[in-house]
């Protein structure tokens, strides 16, 4: 995971501007690297948006917990049970 999430768009950065530097910067060069830098970008974007999804289960996951917590003894977990015999 590791190699998608940070070396995969570092290393398709790194290949715009050795793009760059192998042509000279002339015109065409410097569009391509841009077209790198916008794939890399977006590999990295796409990551980012992964990753707040798959934070979102875990969430979900605590919410399932206190609401069986809940149907099990009749308060929320976070919650003092209440009084009996009043």
């Amino acid at each position: 995971m590791r190699f998608l999430r940070i070396y995969l768009p570092v290393a398709i950065l790194v290949a715009g501007l050795v793009l760059i530097a192998a042509r000279g910067g002339d015109e065409t060069s410097i569009d391509g690297a841009a077209a790198l830098w916008g794939a890399g970008l977006s590999v990295m974007l796409l990551n980012w948006l992964f990753r707040i999804g798959v934070s979102g289960e875990h969430a979900r996951n605590e919410e399932d917990a206190a609401r069986a917590y809940f149907d099990r003894h009749g308060h929320w977990p976070d919650e003092l049970p209440p009084r009996q015999g009043r």
